[in-house]
């Protein structure tokens, strides 16, 4: 036996000697100790450790009570500034998913709370667009017209109504009503600030009420004729705003026009379209005309007011196509 391997023993009881026992506790454990049971590559001992550390890390980041998830701000394309003050862009405030607002063919939208612990938040309207029904987006072959994809993988998945074909339809959806929503906001237009957009997923101003009231629909109310014409004056201006910037709504009608505290707000825009690069462009123009100037004329505004013919010429002209 060599001499450092005296060193290393006490003769008298065959213990390690007090230098042994240093490194092998620098080593983690004791020569003496037996060898721990292993199981696949790791140690027994060291499933043990990580176990710990994941569940050290899980309670590190454990959600508030009544929280859903953290806030998606980082990860998200944001909305225009200058942004107004009531959005939240902490990294540590969370999401409360309070229910359901609308559903759709498309999209459903949920009343959203973002807030800090500690703090009230803000009221959001999470607009989610579905990707997994098969008969999604029945509508969008002339809604897309003039906004194609460029690759032709995707062109063609889309054209399949592939499962990633129809997730790039709806995100595709999402995009074009997240960008419409930031340049119609930019231009004072009565559109909802549009505070992100994470994939399908847009996170909206919400109008309504501090308990979650959801502002009603231009169909649910039932205006006296003082009001009934301030808002249909309201909805021809939108409508005029809209075509000065070469678009139409596409899908206009009382139910997607909130009417919050006196003020008509436009909304469900993903459709919105070119009418300069779409072939079709006056004819949407002339159904959005037909289906708002029906609706007030059905509540008792004169013909002489919601005349369709001077309105939508009136639209054509602004937007450069007349």
């Amino acid at each position: 036996m060599r001499q450092h391997d005296f060193e290393d023993f006490d003769l008298a009881d065959e213990r390690p000697s007090p230098r042994r026992e240093a490194r092998s506790r620098r080593r983690g454990r004791l020569d003496t100790e037996p060898e721990p049971a292993r199981s696949g590559r790791l140690t027994e001992g060291e499933r043990v450790r990580l176990a710990k550390l994941r569940d050290d890390a899980y309670t590190e980041n454990q959600l508030p009570d009544g929280a859903d998830r953290w806030s998606t701000w980082d990860d998200a394309e944001h909305g225009p500034l200058p942004r107004p003050d009531w959005v939240v862009t902490e990294l540590a405030a969370v999401d409360t998913d309070l229910g359901v607002l609308k559903t759709g063919k498309e999209a459903d939208v949920h009343l959203l709370r973002r807030w800090l612990p500690g703090t009230p938040g803000t009221l959001l309207a999470a607009k989610r667009y579905r990707s997994d029904e098969h008969k999604l987006f029945h509508r969008d072959a002339g809604y897309l017209e003039g906004r194609r994809m460029r690759r032709s993988r995707e062109n063609r998945a889309m054209a399949q109504r592939s499962a990633f074909g129809r997730n790039l339809i709806a995100e595709q959806w999402a995009v074009a009503e997240f960008a419409a929503l930031s340049r119609l906001w930019t231009l004072g237009a009565p559109v909802p600030y549009p505070v992100q957009r994470d994939g399908t997923e847009l996170l909206l101003e919400f109008l309504g009420e501090d308990d979650g009231t959801a502002a009603p629909r231009l169909a649910q109310v039932r205006p006296d004729p003082d009001e009934l014409k301030d808002l249909w004056f309201q909805a021809t201006a939108a409508l005029e705003l809209l075509a000065s910037e070469g678009l139409a709504h596409g899908d206009l009608s009382a139910y997607n026009l909130l009417v919050h505290r006196g003020r008509l707000v436009v909304i469900d825009l993903p459709q919105v379209v070119d009418v300069v690069a779409n072939p079709g462009g006056v004819e949407f123009l002339a159904r959005d005309v037909r289906n708002l100037a029906g609706w007030f004329h059905g509540r008792g505004l004169g013909e002489h007011v919601t005349s369709t013919g001077n309105l939508l010429a009136e639209l054509v002209s602004a937007a450069g196509i007349g």
